[in-house]
């Protein structure tokens, strides 16, 4: 297993990461002012006739290192050459590759940018089912996955259902992605809600996936970002649990009871990852 996400370059600024189109200079402060962590877009978010222009954008970017991703074009395709070009002239050196699909394409990018980092994007069916070895790979830092591009993959018509939750197939997948990341002890961040005016959606998703062991989500509107920090700040009621477990397990080497419940090393292990986290966020409180 690899370290922890906490020591290999994974940004981990906060839960919140907030795409932001390379063609649209004048949002790149702006959504550092919003988000934890800000993606600069070259693939999707980028219109193609201002693909040369975003490159140059992220050139010229004073931006700060440690909360800035860059987000290229596939391996393979037409873009990715000028797009790792551009980067090569910057000190930005967290890359997310779209359509991550075996080792060899993270091989592709550190060719080129030896000292680069990768966060696979995880969003095709054989991406999927690869998510394990791509996890391992010593570059990669983190996965990410995606709906739309693999419901269309698996020529599906949606990938959520009438009441908004991901349909079977994009569960499954998420799931997947959660267990290569975990299993390689690097961060992995959920995808996008494309509803900008249900934030209550957006909270619920990230509440879930929070729970379940993510480490962000993504989003592609500032007004996102509230509701996805609402969701992963631990509650007060949880860090008073939190704190009385770190506490009692100073005065207990093994298992122990604590109001009611049986701890032992994981539990304590839960409790101080959520006074990290708070600790992280609020550093007023430390």
């Amino acid at each position: 297993m690899k370290a922890t996400s906490f020591e290999t370059g994974f940004p981990t600024a906060g839960p919140a990461w907030l795409f932001a189109p390379a063609d649209r200079p004048e949002r790149f402060d702006k959504a550092h002012a919003a988000a934890d962590v800000v993606i600069l877009d070259l693939e999707d978010g980028c219109q193609e006739e201002h693909r040369t222009a975003a490159r140059e954008n992220i050139v010229r970017a004073d931006l700060p290192m440690d909360s800035t991703v860059i987000r290229i074009n596939s391996t393979g395709s037409e873009h990715s050459a000028a797009d790792l070009a551009a980067i090569k002239q910057t000190s930005f050196r967290t890359i997310m590759l779209p359509k991550t699909e075996s080792p060899a394409d993270i091989d592709a990018v550190v060719e080129e940018i030896a000292d680069a980092v990768v966060i696979a994007l995880i969003e095709t069916p054989r991406g999927v089912l690869a998510a394990e070895s791509i996890a391992l790979h010593p570059k990669v830092v983190g996965l990410f996955w995606g709906a739309e591009d693999l419901t269309a993959g698996l020529g599906g018509r949606e990938s959520r259902n009438e009441s908004g939750d991901y349909r079977a197939p994009a569960q499954f997948a998420r799931m997947s992605v959660l267990f290569a990341a975990g299993a390689a002890g690097i961060g992995c961040l959920d995808s996008i809600n494309a509803d900008i005016s249900d934030l209550e959606l957006v909270e619920r998703e990230a509440r879930e996936v929070a729970a379940a062991g993510f480490a962000g989500k993504c989003c592609i509107h500032p007004r996102q970002v509230a509701a996805i920090r609402k969701a992963f700040a631990p509650t007060e009621e949880e860090l008073s649990w939190a704190r009385g477990v770190v506490s009692a397990a100073k005065e207990n080497s093994g298992a122990f009871s604590y109001q009611g419940s049986m701890i032992d090393a994981p539990l304590v292990h839960q409790a101080r990852r959520m006074l990290a986290l708070e600790s992280r966020d609020n550093p007023d409180r430390r």
